[in-house]
């Protein structure tokens, strides 16, 4: 089978769950078989390589961006390296599968030229983003119809939970039969308790004291500004380590510096602030001593973070959206924390409260020690039972197969 891989992140250009996704999928794709499918990687960026029957391609945009809004710029950028790919895709193509709205139109666009069948894995959709707006400006609507358009030219598509699942059916009227959920997978070789201490004094923490972790980028999406709202609810003392930068806006940020210094102000926990993206290793180790884990997102289709840390053997605290209730079991591996949303489903229709929550969860686990160690090693089973990368590989070619037959 020759597949082709469309998607604007892939190593060494990964910031977020998808790129992850991509990564390690196209990895284990051309090892099943004993190498037998040839599969090809379009992505953003100046990669070359060939690694057996693995080969990158990367794209560079074909000109100059200058739009009227610079918001602009990143829609009309990802428009350009969309075409290139379209055109690099190889005439016999038998699968061509784009990950994220940034490659979705060089999907569609690659089906038209070689009549290969179209599938689209669904990291997240535009109209669960609302947010996104106040980043892309009015190009909020042009990625939105690209979204639109792909999922209307789709033979399959791949969500990576079941509640990604029907939201793409209900949002964009997909029969439930082109649909197949594949969850997201975690390396579990790399992803694993870490004893060595010498990262928590790098970073200026007391190993002897627990440790509460947020690793993730400061957006609305990612709900940081609720936990930095629930910090002065927390046990005195606690040590409070967020690994948060690369904010999405000005604003944001603005926000982001004024919440930690009144947090500072009101509450004696002691707030470790990482604004730098960490080596991998690094935070591997900062969740294998986590005492907790919290994930306050506001919107999570899978959220690849919670296993990452559950790997590791770290209970979490989150909150019960998207596909997170079908990583993260309330009682076994974790506590999962009602978010009661507005009607945008998005918004805390009481952030006070939805803060005051978060804090009484993980101030619950921090207080018994015993049963975060039970929920520890619940959550290491759970995820090697269920995550490992060649189960999801294998399910994914097998949506392929169907797809051909």
């Amino acid at each position: 089978m020759n597949i082709a891989i469309l998607t604007n992140e892939y190593p060494p250009n990964v910031y977020g769950g998808a790129g992850v996704h991509v990564d390690y999928l196209t990895r284990e794709l051309a090892k099943l078989n004993d190498g037998a499918h040839e599969v090809n990687v379009h992505c953003f960026g100046g990669q070359h390589a060939d690694d057996g029957n693995l080969h990158v391609r990367g794209v560079e945009p074909l000109g100059e961006i200058d739009a009227r809004d610079a918001r602009h710029d990143k829609f009309f950028d990802a428009m350009q390296r969309n075409v290139v790919m379209a055109g690099a895709v190889a005439s016999d193509a038998d699968i061509v599968h784009g990950h994220t709205w940034y490659s979705h139109l060089g999907g569609c666009l690659a089906k038209q030229l070689t009549g290969a069948q179209l599938v689209l894995s669904t990291h997240s959709l535009e109209p669960q983003r609302p947010w996104k707006e106040e980043q892309l400006g009015t190009a909020y609507h042009g990625s939105s119809w690209v979204e639109r358009t792909a999922y209307e030219n789709a033979d399959g598509v791949v969500a990576v939970s079941d509640a990604m699942g029907r939201d793409v059916q209900t949002l964009y009227d997909v029969p439930g039969e082109r649909v197949r959920t594949i969850h997201n997978g975690i390396d579990l070789d790399q992803y694993r308790p870490r004893p060595d201490e010498a990262v928590l004094e790098k970073h200026g923490l007391d190993p002897d004291v627990p440790f509460v972790l947020f690793v993730g980028r400061i957006t609305r999406q990612k709900g940081i500004l609720h936990l930095v709202n629930a910090i002065e609810h927390l046990p005195d003392d606690t040590q409070v380590v967020l690994c948060a930068g690369a904010p999405d806006t000005d604003e944001i940020a603005r926000e982001m510096d004024a919440l930690v210094e009144e947090a500072r102000a009101a509450s004696d926990a002691r707030i470790v602030w990482i604004d730098a993206m960490l080596p991998k290793d690094e935070v591997i180790t900062l969740y294998s001593h986590a005492a907790v884990f919290v994930c306050p997102s506001v919107y999570e289709p899978f959220g690849i973070i919670n296993l990452e840390a559950m790997a590791c053997e770290t209970p979490v605290v989150a909150a019960r959206v998207g596909g997170i209730p079908e990583i993260v079991v309330p009682g076994e591996t974790g506590l999962l924390v009602d978010l009661d949303q507005h009607e945008d489903g998005f918004t805390p229709r009481h952030p006070e409260r939805y803060a005051r929550a978060l804090a009484d969860g993980i101030g619950e686990l921090l207080g018994d020690p015993d049963r975060r160690q039970q929920m520890a090693r619940a959550a290491r089973t759970r995820v090697e039972k269920h995550f490992s990368w060649r189960r999801i590989a294998e399910q994914t070619l097998d949506f392929y197969e169907e797809l051909l037959r």
